[in-house]
Order: structure tokens, then C-alpha cells, then sequence
């Protein structure tokens, strides 16, 4: 006997199984609620940048940003 894995469909919190063809939603439309509070900015990451060079980036955006600054 194979037990079937199963989740809450995070929109809605309803059981969906595994195998479902929405999963790991319950419907197509739980799927766009989602979808759509990405789009609107509801859902963030907010995880620090880790990349080395993006950091270097914003550090040199930064320092030409005062720099400009001093100058006005």
C-alpha cells in the first residue's frame, strides 16, 4: 500500500493529494489567486542579497551616489 503524499493548497487551505493535475493547489483558480498577489507585491522575498558581485554593484552605486551628492 502506497500512501499518497498530500499538502494544504496554500491559497485556500483545502487537502489537495499529490497527483492532482492543480497541485499544489486544489483549482486552477486557487493557482491565479496566487499568482496574482505576486504580481500585486502582496508576496516578497525578503532574504538578504548573498550574490558578491551584486553587492560590489550597489556598494559602488552607492559611494557615485554621495559623491554626486557632495558635489550639489
Amino acid at each position: 500500500m502506497t500512501k499518497l503524499k498530500t499538502l494544504r493548497c496554500p491559497t485556500c487551505r483545502t487537502i489537495v493529494l499529490a497527483d492532482s493535475e492543480d497541485f499544489p493547489f486544489c483549482t486552477d483558480r486557487c493557482r491565479r489567486i496566487d499568482l496574482g498577489k505576486w504580481a500585486s507585491g502582496d508576496y516578497k522575498i525578503s532574504s538578504p542579497i548573498q550574490d558578491p558581485d551584486m553587492l560590489e554593484d550597489l556598494a559602488r552605486a552607492q559611494a557615485q551616489g554621495h559623491r554626486n551628492n557632495d558635489e550639489d
